[in-house]
């Protein structure tokens, strides 16, 4: 059966994915900093009866990135699909957020994607077959600090990756969600129902994870979930920025 590593996978979509994939027939490789999570999504895919293998890592420590990527280019363990889910919010005022946490969000959010993705890529590679899932965000398409910003890249190196590497045999899936009930705002600070985002814009996490997983199969270069957020990823961008900014402003 296939092997799937999963980032940020101790709780929110990386959870959601572990399981689902689990459900799906793969093994899982689950990848955190948080042992006790961790521990706890593992018990779940061993109850659907599948193995699953712990991985406490912060991926922005040097020693511990090293460990993963050598997860993923063991040969006697391939690993057959690779979803970058790992990261963390910011508040959106830039000049008074601390310099090196936004370092750190942009490392998390993309040098990390990029060397994982880099590593993965040549035992897929030699296989002839792969596939990665980067998880970015509805974000990309507006100007949204630099939350937006880290997403666009994630976007944009993603599609180029799916155009150039699937013919040979390794597609790269960017999957877009909006705004999703997950303990990303708990840990800015924000209580359900206090982020400032109307009910009618979210979603479950299980959805976007079934759709995503939908379009991960099939091979596709872009994975939307739900219609009114491919609708705005359509839209936002024929908008001004300066009229785009401040939609990107409500809400954390």
């Amino acid at each position: 059966m296939a092997t799937a590593l999963v980032t940020g996978a101790s709780s929110g979509l990386g959870a959601e994915f572990a399981r689902q994939l689990a459900d799906r027939g793969a093994d899982l490789v689950l990848v955190g900093r948080n042992q006790d999570g961790l521990d706890a999504v593992a018990a779940q895919v061993r109850a659907r009866s599948r193995a699953a293998e712990v991985l406490v890592a912060d991926l922005l420590d040097p020693t511990a990135l090293a460990a993963v990527t050598a997860r993923l280019t063991d040969p006697a363990r391939p690993v057959e699909i690779l979803v970058n889910n790992a990261g963390f919010g910011l508040p959106l005022d830039f000049e008074r957020n601390d310099i090196d946490a936004e370092v750190a969000h942009l490392r998390l959010h993309d040098e990390v994607p990029m060397r994982l993705t880099h590593a993965v890529l040549a035992p897929m590679l030699a296989r002839g077959h792969g596939r990665i899932l980067n998880v970015a965000s509805i974000a990309a398409f507006m100007p949204r600090s630099t939350y937006g910003a880290v997403k666009r890249w994630l976007v944009s190196f993603s599609c180029w990756a799916h155009v150039t590497y699937a013919p040979r045999g390794v597609t790269v899936t960017v999957v877009c969600p909006g705004f999703v009930h997950t303990r990303f705002h708990e840990r800015l600070g924000l209580p359900p129902g206090q982020e400032g985002i109307p009910g009618m814009l979210w979603l479950q996490a299980p959805d976007v994870v079934r759709v995503a997983l939908r379009d991960l199969a099939r091979g596709k270069a872009v994975s939307i979930p739900s219609l009114r957020y491919k609708i705005a990823a359509r839209l936002l961008p024929l908008l001004p920025d300066r009229l785009t900014a401040r939609i990107g402003q409500s809400g954390r």
